[in-house]
């Protein structure tokens, strides 16, 4: 039977392409959203993938999520935390309401997801795991220290899940994007976008495939001997 699979924020921008690509794979995706229920709607019957509704920061919605996909499609066996959001400001401008969502939509999300499947992982024996990370994360950002610190943690949340859960058949690992060209990023003014493709190597912006396609790779069942990596894909824009 194929694998079922979550991918949290799963019905826009790099994580439409993540839910996408894994169907077009043959596994069975679950998308989830958090608010913009038009976009979800319409994205499900495009794609025939099933949404579900709920708030990635608040820990029990989460496990009644997770309860309602098992119970929908079976045992959860693929995880992408994807889900974020951005409420920037520099630093003496910063509300701790802009902080605080920063950090448990992007950052406490992962924990709540992963804490719903671990122990069926486990007790299975196998388990894919991907969070996405950011460039951002790896060299940080002005007017984004909340941003910045909430896909840092991601990084070494990451790399310790990766150490508990290897000998149990369950890799763990991080993908960190560049700029891609979704949404969030044409949001950004045309001068400053310029500036941002400009120190770009390959000179453009990254595409939601480039990052699904890494997806992919690292949830397939015979990638067992890759976990606790962070695989950067940002057009050579920061290199470490």
């Amino acid at each position: 039977m194929a694998r079922v699979a979550v991918v949290t924020g799963g019905t826009r921008g790099i994580g439409r392409a993540i839910s996408i690509a894994l169907k077009d794979a043959g596994y069975r995706v679950a998308a989830t959203y958090g608010s913009n229920d038009a976009a979800a709607q319409q994205f499900s019957a495009e794609t025939g993938i099933p949404i579900f509704k709920f708030d990635v920061s608040d820990f029990q919605a989460c496990a009644e999520g997770v309860k309602a996909i098992e119970a929908a499609l079976g045992p959860v066996e693929v995880l992408v935390n994807n889900a974020g959001i951005t409420r920037d400001a520099t630093m003496h401008r910063m509300s701790y309401e802009q902080w605080n969502a920063v950090i448990q939509t992007n950052l406490s999300s992962c924990f709540n997801m992963c804490r719903q499947v671990i122990e069926g992982m486990r007790a299975r024996g196998f388990g894919r795991i991907v969070n996405i990370g950011s460039i951002n994360g790896q060299a940080g950002q002005y007017g984004q220290v909340n941003y910045a610190a909430a896909k840092s943690g991601i990084h070494g949340f990451t790399k310790a899940l990766a150490q508990e859960s290897a000998t149990r058949g369950i890799t763990v690992n991080a993908v960190a994007p560049g700029y891609v060209d979704t949404e969030m990023v044409r949001a950004v003014p045309a001068d400053v976008l310029e500036k941002i493709i400009a120190r770009i190597p390959v000179g453009r912006l990254g595409r939601a495939e480039d990052i699904s396609r890494t997806v992919l790779f690292l949830v397939a069942d015979d990638a067992d001997f890759i976990t606790g990596s962070t695989l950067s894909i940002n057009g050579g824009q920061h290199m470490y």
